[in-house]
């Protein structure tokens, strides 16, 4: 589906999608071209909750968590600086 049709389908709720298709723009925005519908949520709260325990049991699919009230998904990436717990190398002394 399209981020259009989410809205139609689903007015007014927040929902957790998955990107299927999506690629970046040159100004760092991350485009969805095809998104599934995972998840509808109660609120906020509920959305955030569900996508970190879907997220920590899948790290490598592209979910986000969003409310339908919005005509266009602002995607940003970062850049992650960090090292993250699982690619940490271990220091022998």
């Amino acid at each position: 589906m399209q981020w259009s049709d989410v809205r139609a389908a689903y007015p007014n709720e927040w929902l957790i999608i998955e990107a299927l298709q999506a690629h970046t723009a040159s100004d760092n925005r991350r485009l969805l071209d095809k998104v599934a519908v995972i998840e509808r949520c109660a609120d906020g709260s509920a959305a955030m909750q569900n996508y970190r325990q879907l997220h920590q049991q899948y790290p490598t699919r592209e979910f986000y968590f969003v409310h339908t009230s919005r005509e266009e998904l602002d995607i940003r990436e970062r850049e992650w600086l960090g090292i993250r717990r699982g690619n940490a190398a271990i220091a022998q002394v």
